[in-house]
């Protein structure tokens, strides 16, 4: 087939979950002998790349504010895939609905769309923005050929709420081990003796919870919290001044730095309460690391069984888990396999793939 996969800020993966299924996705499609394309966001381009990983890459503008940036590059992709005559694209985020019958001007190219979580509940929008993603939801049912969610959770909302079947295709989370450490070594960090936080500094991931959860984990061991936002500098602000001394901040770190990070933490925490399924938080499972998850019904689905359930509203939840995990981590090894086995059996990237290529077809039973 000829793939457009569209929505995204782009690859190489630099920005979130939708990236990096991108990323991931697009590169095992091309190795299949797919004829792949990711739209990109010109400010996320690298410089010169036009193919990675054997997809290639379709730089395009966009206006970068809040809330154009993903909605002006979604109309110029679509408008550009329906001259491309795609033989199916991939849509991303839910608030690309109403332009994703673009691609179709061009010909019969089949439209699926990744609606994720429910953006709507995302604390950054304001009561336009939160309207406009509701709206997307119902255009969701309506215009795309077919839907796909990332968890079974927004699976459900879809066919409770508007009576409609989503097609469930998480994230994988079987990554391949890092070659080094200097990541770790930059940042003058010890193996599975940090604790790692990964996410956008948003208020719905409540960075600022777990930061202040931390000044009631005794001792030195540093937590490292990776990430950034581009329209949130006050709240990260407010994250900083309330870290104590022992918290790192990286920024955002991606590729290899970023799989050291995450294949040598002695925990991982997972403070997101907005959303899907979440790539660092299944990656962290895949790597077999202590994960501590904040209890929602998203993350209780991909970590349950396998990592420990903290309230992130209730700060002192996350530091009583954390304590007793750094007090004697022998006593908390057994999740550690139990996290590998759960990737191992519900979330590779080779099966992840099977699912999209067969939905991109219209295929295994998929109307």
């Amino acid at each position: 087939m000829r793939v457009g996969i569209l929505g995204t800020r782009g690859i190489p993966a630099r920005y979130g979950g939708f990236e990096t299924l991108a990323e991931e996705l697009s590169a095992r499609l091309a190795a299949r002998g797919h004829d792949v394309i990711v739209y990109t966001r010109s400010r996320y381009a690298e410089p010169g790349l036009s193919v990675h990983r054997g997809a290639k890459i379709r730089v395009l503008p966009t206006v970068p504010t809040k809330y154009l940036d993903t909605v002006v590059h979604g109309v110029l992709s679509g408008v550009d895939a329906a001259f491309d005559r795609f033989d199916a694209v991939l849509v991303c985020n839910a608030i690309n609905a109403a332009s994703s019958f673009l691609p179709r001007l061009g010909g019969r190219t089949r439209v699926v769309l990744n609606v994720d979580g429910l953006e709507r509940n995302r604390r950054k929008w304001s009561a336009i923005g939160r309207l406009a993603y509701r709206f997307s939801e119902r255009l969701s049912t309506m215009v795309p050929d077919a839907i796909v969610s990332d968890a079974a959770v927004i699976q459900r909302y879809y066919r409770e709420r508007y009576g409609v079947d989503s097609i469930f295709i998480p994230y994988g989370g079987d990554l391949p081990e890092p070659a080094g450490r200097a990541a770790l070594d930059r940042l003058g960090l010890e193996k599975e003796r940090y604790v790692l936080y990964v996410s956008r500094l948003e208020p719905e991931n409540n960075a600022l919870e777990v930061v202040r959860a931390y000044r009631d984990v005794p001792g030195s061991t540093p937590l490292v919290v990776v990430g950034d936002a581009p329209y949130a500098a006050g709240y990260i602000a407010q994250v900083r001044a309330a870290a104590d001394p022992r918290v790192v901040f990286p920024g955002a770190v991606y590729g290899e730095g970023y799989r050291e990070l995450l294949a040598n933490a002695a925990a991982y925490v997972q403070a997101t309460e907005v959303g899907g399924t979440h790539p660092a938080l299944v990656e962290a499972l895949g790597y077999g690391r202590i994960v501590a998850y904040n209890a929602t019904p998203e993350n209780e689905e991909v970590a349950g069984g396998a990592g420990l359930p903290f309230e992130a509203r209730s700060p002192g939840t996350l530091a009583k888990v954390l304590r007793e995990v750094l007090d004697d981590p022998p006593a908390h090894s057994v999740w550690k396999e139990r996290a590998r086995r759960r990737v191992q059996e519900r979330y590779r990237w080779e099966d992840v793939t099977d699912r999209y290529e067969a939905v991109l077809e219209g295929r295994n039973g998929i109307p």
